[in-house]
């Protein structure tokens, strides 16, 4: 299987969940958005890295623009929860909708990290285990140490020839933040209607 036949099956079951309205409009936007938060932050870092050999950097950014994006999270719960549910939500539900958004924003994040590494840096992994390895000479490391690091990234190198593999990274990167900031959204933004009639009273 392709990278883009399994990133176009991907999309297919998240386009199904929306013909099946499992999805609210809410959550399809603030995942989109995210995506596109993502996606910008990556294609240009690509750049970046591609043009000056400089790696360390981007990947601060790289997790600040995912905080950014999954911050939706919070917002699209506390929509549904106070403008379309009357105030009430399980975690169940919470957590559910930021797993979507969390989806949304990683597919996308996927699939712009396939087109710019096959179309416009396909020798991104030798380039970064240079840098890899420029570093680690650098911090003193010894022979028997280098060689070890030496062999790590050239088997890194050889499961990145499989698109599923790299698929796989790529999900890897994101998606467990999203899952985490949707559990922790979803346990502070939970509410009951007991505790709503509680705090009504």
């Amino acid at each position: 299987m392709s990278a883009f036949e399994a990133g176009r099956r991907i999309l297919a079951v998240l386009i199904n969940c929306f013909k099946n309205h499992c999805m609210k409009q809410i959550v399809v936007k603030y995942g989109l958005l995210g995506g596109l938060i993502v996606a910008v932050v990556l294609a240009a870092g690509t750049i970046y890295c591609y043009n000056t050999g400089k790696f360390e950097g981007n990947m601060l950014v790289g997790f600040a623009s995912m905080a950014l994006s999954f911050s939706f999270v919070f917002v699209a719960i506390k929509q549904v929860r106070d403008k379309q549910d009357g105030g009430i939500i399980s975690f169940g539900k919470a957590f559910k909708i930021g797993l979507y958004i969390a989806l949304i924003t990683s597919t996308i994040y996927v699939v712009t990290w396939l087109i710019c590494y096959y179309f416009f840096i396909p020798d991104f992994m030798e380039q970064f285990t240079r840098y890899s390895l420029n570093k680690a000479q650098a911090s003193g490391m010894s022979a028997a140490e280098l060689a070890k690091e030496t062999a790590k990234m050239n088997e890194y190198t050889e499961m990145y020839k499989s698109p599923l593999m790299i698929i796989l990274f790529t999900y890897i990167e994101i998606l467990p933040v999203g899952l985490l900031v949707s559990l922790i959204a979803a346990a502070i933004l939970k509410k009951k209607a007991n505790n709503k009639a509680v705090s009504a009273s």
